[in-house]
């Protein structure tokens, strides 16, 4: 900061304080909070006087940090009592932003977008909406975002529902976008709708003479990550097949079967990951919790998680820590 002088002999870059606090930028700032159901799906707020919907929160008041005035608005709105300490994402609103009416004179925003955790059913069963402003609330698919909000409104909470599924800290956004995209991001990951995959989970091996839909594999780096398969063309993630890399000592963990048939899965120690075929597919490391996050599997994704722990364990390898799931080298890797 320039030294700050009352001298009227001055030279250099020296600045009474009046000149000091007149040459330093004036932006608003707000608070947001992303809550998502255990279906992986984003909380939003339909109002009374715009047609877009909106993540619950709003402007600080003078003299208020961010995280009170997140927590005073998810009161105000959906008459929830909380704290949310965990950021997800800082973003730089421009004043050239379109949406803005001129006689606003919109200085630029700084923005804060919190984590609100996932509600259970029973939590958000006791929201009270009050009397005006709040019209009503619904859970929304994330790839659903930018048909249903402004443009960056739903960039912005794209780019901080990856960043919670990352975990690699809070991101720093400019109009939505972050200045250093982490490998979800540069992927577009969420940007398609999930593909529904519900049914009820059963461990062991397909019973004979249960049609199998599918087969998908819980192939395990020596780190416990998996290996999970991301559509560069649509950002879809899912598992690969048993037998798409080397593997050893693998095991059948249980199906999904939705009335039609099974959709098998294994689970079995990668012992390297080939030189990529298919260029069509990025390949990524992640935690277990990673790719259910990702993945929209209703409440067997609970079970099936469950039964891929326990195949961890049998095969020996560490619980990994959440981590921003990392992309394989094209040239593949060996252990």
């Amino acid at each position: 900061m320039p030294q700050l002088t009352d001298d009227a002999e001055r030279a250099g870059t020296w600045m009474t304080p009046a000149e000091y606090g007149a040459s330093r930028a004036t932006l608003w700032t707000a608070a947001v909070v992303l809550v998502t159901d255990p279906d992986g799906r984003i909380l939003l707020q339909t109002v009374d006087y715009r047609p877009d919907r909106l993540l619950p929160g709003g402007a600080v008041d003078a003299g208020e940090s961010p995280a009170a005035a997140a927590a005073r608005e998810m009161r105000e709105e959906l008459g929830v009592e909380g704290r949310y300490p965990q950021g997800l994402a800082v973003d730089w609103v421009p004043a050239d932003t379109p949406g803005f009416p001129a006689e606003m004179r919109f200085p630029g925003e700084i923005l804060h977008v919190y984590d609100g955790g996932t509600w259970s059913p029973e939590r958000i069963g006791s929201v009270r909406l009050p009397a005006q402003e709040i019209t009503g609330i619904e859970f929304a698919e994330p790839a659903d975002l930018p048909a249903l909000m402004d443009a960056g409104d739903a960039r912005r909470a794209l780019s901080a529902l990856r960043a919670r599924v990352s975990g690699g800290g809070p991101a720093l956004l400019e109009a939505g976008r972050p200045t250093n995209p982490t490998a979800l991001d540069r992927l577009g990951v969420l940007r398609t709708r999930r593909i529904p995959e519900h049914g009820t989970w059963h461990r062991g091996p397909v019973p004979a003479g249960l049609p199998v839909r599918d087969r998908a594999g819980w192939l395990f780096a020596p780190d416990g990550r998996v290996l999970l398969l991301i559509a560069r063309a649509t950002g879809a993630a899912h598992l690969p097949t048993p037998e798409a890399e080397p593997t050893a000592g693998p095991v059948p963990i249980g199906y999904r079967y939705d009335g039609q048939g099974a959709h098998a899965r294994g689970a079995a120690r990668l012992t390297a990951v080939l030189p990529s075929r298919d260029p069509a597919y990025a390949r990524l490391l992640a935690t277990p919790e990673q790719v259910r996050e990702l993945s929209d599997w209703g409440p067997a994704g609970h079970e099936e998680l469950a039964a891929v722990h326990a195949a961890r364990t049998h095969l020996c390898l560490p619980v990994p820590p959440r981590t921003p799931p990392t992309e394989l080298p094209p040239e593949g890797a060996r252990w």
